[in-house]
């Protein structure tokens, strides 16, 4: 056992970058997932609506723990080698891909039906609609619950250290092992969660308040 030092400082800091990657690719794979999940729930194709719905029912009724352990412990079972870094990033794409569908399904099914009217009359396809006049007028709509979601996303990358990623948590638990004083180690990682987290949040605060003043 030694002292809280300088260089454990340096290491935790270090170790931000990972959670920071790890919350980018994240976010990256389970917005692109959950802007598939939302045009399907959405759309018109029954099958689609069904699927995606049980997509949803499956991920956000299962801990995001036990997702990552079966994304990094199924893929050996089945003879293929995937790393820590990977099978986090698969486990958390596919636990964003589900929340950020039903937030923008939600943005999506808020945009009046009048706007889905007026197109329809207009000729447009439903690719068209989407595209030119319905999710311009959402993403507006979507934007404070999606920079909420990526606050709550940042701060469930801590779970990868279960499966051995070496991110901010896993750092931390590295050095309270050599140093023993869990107060001053996790202490200064909440911190660091909530310097990056803080500002998002008020961001998001802030986008929610100019959507209520732009409604009225």
């Amino acid at each position: 056992m030694r002292d809280f030092g300088w260089g454990d400082t340096l290491f935790l800091i270090g170790a931000v970058r990972w959670t920071l990657l790890l919350s980018f690719v994240a976010f990256v794979g389970g917005s692109l997932g959950g802007l598939a999940v939302a045009l399907c729930r959405t759309g018109r194709i029954r099958v689609l609506r069904w699927l995606a719905a049980g997509f949803i029912t499956l991920f956000q009724g299962t801990p995001l723990l036990m997702q990552l352990f079966l994304a990094f412990f199924v893929p050996g079972i089945l003879g293929f080698d995937v790393d820590p870094w990977a099978a986090a990033a698969i486990g958390l794409s596919l636990h964003a891909a589900a929340f950020l569908g039903e937030i923008w399904r939600g943005a999506i099914e808020v945009v009046p039906r009048g706007q889905w009217e007026a197109s329809t009359a207009l000729g447009l396809r439903y690719a068209a609609q989407m595209r030119y006049v319905v999710l311009p007028q959402a993403v507006r709509i979507a934007v404070p619950p999606t920079v909420g979601f990526l606050v709550q996303l940042i701060k469930a990358t801590s779970l990868a250290s279960i499966i051995g990623f070496v991110e901010l948590t896993r750092a931390a638990q590295i050095v309270n092992n050599a140093t023993f004083q869990p107060f001053t180690v996790f202490g200064l990682v909440a911190l660091i969660y909530f310097i990056i987290c803080w500002p998002l949040s008020l961001y998001s605060r802030r986008m929610e308040q100019r959507l209520l003043v732009a409604s009225r």
